[in-house]
């Protein structure tokens, strides 16, 4: 099993090894379902620039034959042009950009779309894929770094897919037809084109590894930058900053990150700009040692210097023109492709990731409808990671203020039986494992060792989705999206009518609420439900419990960080949610508990008691210093189905029922 601490770092090592096979073949075959669309586009590639070639042997044959191919004083006034010859080609030399030109339009609509579908396909398995991956790695990774992946990488890499491979293909196709025409034309000065290509190809390298380097810190540095403003700008990030007045630090701290990516950026565009600067220097001079070469020819007579026209100079250095820019370009795309190299790897290492939370083989379905809702842990043993030597793993959910000896594993022999319908309590110190205990019945994480069941099957063996919709939360920290209450709502239960919206909201005692809103059900809530108050927002996942009517229900300290009216009105609501469901419910607050069936004792992994709260006050363990604790100073606030509880454990009956008094 892989743990978090085997999750990739956030630097990869990818600027010091070369492009990988591996990596290469990956890539290719991200086109193989377009690869009918690949063939035309590759069959365009190849029409138009083969006919680039065209038009320089026709500027040949009109020099040499339709302008100056008669000898002068046939003709009044010096040599007569053979108009045929001179009409036809000009007309070749016409047609053939028109139609270069319609073909490349298609060709570069259909490189386009199978490209943009390749980078659609790369965000779609990257999403879906993060989207199984175990609870451990998000608690491990910054949720900017994973944007980072899905945004920067993805995009960074969009030009390469879009447009290298038919540039690769068409400037092969043009560097190749375009040197046979030239060796046609003359060897030698083909031979004076071509000399100083493998010194440019190697430097080309040299670049490319350069800049490949460069590319994967810059990508890093794009990744804490988002990380930065992901985490700063957030509700939570800027009410925080405020709070503490450290607007100035957080401003520095982003315009330090920032001058670093724009370091790098600049860095990263101009490396190889002077290697460049030189090739393209030289391209521009070659045609005047192309004329100096003709020129050595012809003034040594024979054979060379017969196949030397003037119309195979000009046909020449047009052709010259052609080879040029193909060949800077290619060297360009070298860099570019070894640039992009070290963000594939970067989403190729997201895409490996192990899925450690997955459906066994013989994994079966659970249908609501048949669970009666038994909950057993058959002597757990669990931790969160493998410790490095010397340092033991502690829960990042249970981190406690106490400070005592590190513990090895985070629950150690946990047997715990809560029957259908029962309401079990999770109690203990901060740090305890009550959190944990609750994360493993969904499976969040998996057990080392023994196991957690559901009517009496291990949950190890039950499809992933079953247990999705058997087990409904809410914890102390609501989650809303940024949309309105109703879609907040729906996301229980998508296919919901506005009646059962509406009986839910009335259940979690925020029907009228809604209404009081600008736009009711409608009403967006704001970024993370800030428009809402704590209550508010609790109430509101209540009801997105209740219209999900899940059959056991996990309860993470729901009302720990509400005030006490709130607290009675989330009270309320959880009364009929919690009637006739198996529910696990962890407080610090134990007036949430004291009407429990069962109350499980939780103290460094292990369960030091379990009772009902009379038994567990008069045995005077630990649930009893922790109750005295919280409670001492006589009457607490909160109700119990039978009415108020005293600090002494007594039930004193209220005439006026549940919720009053």
């Amino acid at each position: 099993m892989r743990r978090h601490g085997m999750f990739p770092a956030p630097v990869p090592d990818q600027d010091r090894r070369p492009i990988r096979r591996q990596t290469v073949r990956r890539v290719i075959g991200t086109f193989r379902p377009y690869r009918g669309k690949v063939a035309w586009v590759g069959l365009a590639i190849v029409v138009t620039s083969g006919l680039g070639v065209v038009n320089p042997l026709l500027i040949k044959r009109i020099f040499d034959h339709a302008l100056f191919g008669n000898p002068p004083g046939q003709c009044d006034g010096g040599a007569c042009p053979n108009l045929h010859t001179l009409y036809w080609s000009v007309a070749l030399m016409v047609a053939i950009p028109i139609v270069t030109g319609i073909i490349g339009i298609g060709q570069t609509y259909l490189a386009n779309l199978v490209g943009l579908r390749v980078m659609q396909d790369f965000r779609n398995a990257l999403y879906r894929h993060l989207q199984f991956m175990p609870l451990r790695f998000f608690t491990a990774t910054r949720t900017g770094e994973i944007q980072s992946r899905l945004a920067n990488d993805v995009g960074g890499v969009q030009t390469v897919v879009t447009d290298t491979a038919s540039s690769i293909l068409s400037n092969v196709v043009v560097i190749t037809s375009t040197v046979i025409a030239m060796l046609l034309l003359s060897w030698q000065l083909t031979v004076l084109s071509l000399f100083m290509v493998p010194f440019f190809m190697w430097l080309t390298y040299k670049v490319g590894k350069a800049r490949q380097k460069v590319a994967t810190v810059t990508q890093q540095s794009l990744a804490d930058l988002t990380s930065i403003t992901e985490e700063t700008l957030s509700v939570s990030g800027i009410l925080l900053s405020k709070a503490f007045g450290r607007q100035r630090h957080e401003i520095d701290r982003f315009q330090g990150e920032n001058e670093r990516l724009t370091g790098l950026q600049i860095r990263q565009t101009m490396i190889g700009r002077s290697f460049f600067a030189v090739i393209g220097t030289i391209f521009s001079i070659t045609p005047a040692l192309v004329y100096l070469v003709a020129g050595w020819v012809l003034s040594g007579g024979g054979a060379a210097a017969a196949a030397i026209t003037g119309g195979t100079i000009v046909a020449f250095t047009t052709l010259q023109s052609r080879l040029f820019f193909p060949i800077g370009s290619m060297l360009q795309v070298s860099s570019d492709v070894q640039t992009s190299m070290a963000l594939f790897d970067r989403i190729f290492e997201y895409l490996d990731m192990d899925h450690d939370i997955a459906d066994a083989a013989d994994a079966v379905p659970l249908p609501p409808e048949q669970v009666r809702g038994r909950v057993q842990f058959s002597d757990v043993w669990f931790r969160y990671e493998t410790p490095p030597e010397g340092v033991p793993p502690v829960s990042p959910s249970d981190l406690g203020d106490g400070q005592r000896a590190p513990r090895e594993w985070t629950l150690e022999g946990v047997t715990l039986d809560i029957e259908p319908g029962q309401l079990a309590a999770l109690v203990g110190p901060s740090g305890a494992g009550k959190t944990t205990m609750t994360y493993l019945v969904p499976r969040f994480y998996d057990v080392q060792d023994g196991a957690v069941l559901i009517d009496g099957v291990d949950v190890r063996n039950l499809k992933l989705e079953s247990l999705g919709d058997l087990i409904g939360m809410v914890t102390q920290e609501t989650y809303l999206f940024h949309t309105t209450v109703r879609r907040n709502l729906l996301y229980g239960k998508p296919d919901a009518t506005q009646e059962e919206l509406v009986a839910a909201a009335k259940a979690a005692f925020i029907h009228d609420r809604i209404m009081e809103l600008p736009e009711g059900y409608d009403t967006v809530v704001g970024e993370r439900g800030y428009k809402l108050s704590g209550g508010e927002k609790q109430r509101l996942a209540i009801a997105r419990v209740v219209l999900k009517d899940p059959r056991i229900l996990i309860l993470d300290e729901a009302t720990s960080s509400l005030d006490t009216t709130s607290e009675r009105l989330v009270q309320e609501a959880l009364r009929p949610l919690m009637r006739g469901r198996t529910t696990v419910a962890i407080a610090h607050r134990l007036s949430t508990i004291l009407s429990a069936d069962v109350i499980f004792v939780v103290d460094r992994g292990k369960i030091v008691e379990r009772g009902t709260h009379r038994e567990l006050i008069e045995r005077g363990g630990l649930y009893a210093r922790l109750y005295e604790q919280q409670f001492r100073g006589g009457l607490i606030e909160a109700e119990c189905e039978d009415g108020v509880v005293l600090s002494t454990g007594e039930v004193v009956r209220t005439a006026s029922g549940p919720g009053e008094g």
